[in-house]
């Protein structure tokens, strides 16, 4: 169901996501949003499927988690309200990088790649926005990644 609502507004503002959006565009991008709500333990993306939506996390915690080629489920983050996921599908349209089940009971909003195709069509200053936050946030994560590869090699090296 698409939702709508001043409380839900102020939220997605606050959020990286859709930082800098003026109201007429947060408008926009609230009305293509979608609910949805997952129980405690549901698999809401799984490793590998095709990809073409991304979420936005209003209450719950989720956990993403890696398959190795040993088997092994190796747990990477969680995620909390206002974090984001599978926007990477968005940009690369590639199947889904990761695993994210719901830790606890978790209300999510999806955007889906069509609608997002839309926004830019009506709007091209809020998709270019939203593209930019997009990016900023994809750099937050490679950085955090790039320090924690030079940890484990700081580990192996001590080894």
């Amino acid at each position: 169901m698409a939702v709508s609502s001043p409380d839900l507004k102020a939220f997605l503002l606050a959020t990286p996501f859709f930082g800098g959006l003026s109201d007429a565009s947060l408008d926009l991008l609230v009305s293509m949003l979608v609910e949805r709500r997952f129980d405690a333990g549901a698999t809401v993306v799984a490793e590998g499927e095709p990809g073409r939506s991304m979420f936005i996390v209003h209450a719950g915690q989720l956990v993403v988690s890696k398959l190795l080629d040993s088997g092994r489920v190796i747990r990477m983050t969680d995620l909390y309200p206002g974090d984001f996921f599978g926007e990477m599908t968005l940009i690369e349209m590639q199947n889904r990088s990761a695993t994210v089940v719901a830790e606890s009971a978790t209300v999510l909003y999806e955007l889906t790649a069509r609608q997002l195709y839309t926004c830019y069509k009506t709007d091209i200053h809020a998709y270019v926005l939203v593209m930019q936050n997009i990016n900023r946030e994809l750099c937050r994560r490679l950085r955090r990644a790039d320090s924690r590869i030079a940890e484990l090699q700081m580990l192996h090296a001590d080894q």
